[in-house]
């Protein structure tokens, strides 16, 4: 275990990684293949204590990189999942308003009626047993090891994202009525843009930066063969050239990986050990999602000029 200090309180986070290899060997061994630098900064983040923003094209890996974390560490896996309009009930906290109503009622004819003050009721239903916590509190008081995924943080607005920077930069989170509580662990904490919009200079300055790109053609036949089980290489081949392929138009949504995989299994399915012209345009709306792609995808390819 290693100290990290925030605003001055000390919380222990564990040493998970002694290197950029271990990393890989254990990602590998979860089914996820890293690269070089994407396991360097995964070392970095586990002995600063500080949280990784990934950006990158939309089905790169990102969020299943962080999935594949708290898997390989046996660790427990917190997911916030960001969109337009989350405030902080849903994201921080909120109160057990049901669990204080009944307290009050249980003592409206007590401490009020003795007393005739309402301050003393008060102070006793805003306390940490009424106190519901989500996941962002939720990750930084569990005592257990905790992943914590906050993806697609570019679908917060601006007032949204400023909520996160308290809780990323000390591990600790103010609550008018309570007080500021302090986290008891430091997370794993991995935040996913797909870049949608601009995030704040403040949020990214509290975290290590990786950018994750569609993976180089060897790696990528390496993951369809890892995650597709009885395909053939050269079936694997083939399904990457084309795939990276039509990454290179001009169209509204190249293929992700996850896409690439579906296809390799639809193939393997039909029972393809090769792959042709016909074939492929029969099968291409596994791998794109819009028409238009599909059409100008179907044009090349029967002009040759695809794979």
């Amino acid at each position: 275990m290693t100290a990290v200090t925030r605003a001055g309180v000390s919380v222990a986070t564990a040493r998970w990684f002694s290197s950029a290899e271990q990393i890989a060997d254990q990602l590998r061994g979860v089914g996820y293949l890293a690269d070089e630098h994407t396991c360097n900064v995964l070392r970095l983040a586990s002995q600063l204590g500080k949280p990784i923003l990934i950006e990158g094209p939309a089905g790169t890996g990102k969020t299943e990189l962080a999935k594949s974390t708290a898997t390989m560490t046996s660790a427990r896996l917190i997911r916030l999942q960001c969109y337009e309009g989350l405030d902080e009930s849903k994201a921080l906290y909120e109160w057990n308003y049901q669990k204080q109503l009944l307290r009050i009622l249980a003592d409206s004819t007590g401490s009020v009626r003795r007393t005739g003050t309402w301050a003393d009721l008060e102070s006793g239903i805003f306390t940490e047993d009424f106190l519901l916590p989500r996941p962002l509190l939720d990750a930084i008081r569990s005592a257990e090891p905790v992943v914590l995924l906050i993806d697609e943080v570019d679908r917060l607005d601006i007032e949204a994202e400023a909520l996160l920077l308290e809780i990323l930069s000390d591990y600790q989170i103010s609550i008018p009525e309570l007080g500021t509580l302090s986290g008891n662990q430091v997370p794993m904490v991995f935040l996913t843009s797909n870049s949608s919009r601009d995030l704040s200079e403040a949020l990214r300055r509290r975290c290590l930066y990786l950018h994750i790109d569609y993976p180089p053609a060897e790696r990528e036949r390496e993951i369809v063969r890892t995650q597709v089980p009885g395909i053939s290489a050269h079936l694997a081949e083939q399904i990457t050239a084309i795939v990276g392929s039509l990454r290179q138009l001009d169209i509204r949504q190249p293929p992700t990986v996850p896409q690439t995989l579906e296809w390799a299994r639809t193939l393997l399915t039909l029972g393809a050990e090769d792959l042709d012209t016909a074939l492929v345009a029969d099968s291409l709306r596994v791998l794109l999602s819009y028409q238009s792609d599909i059409e100008l995808a179907t044009s090349r390819l029967t002009s040759g000029q695809l794979p």
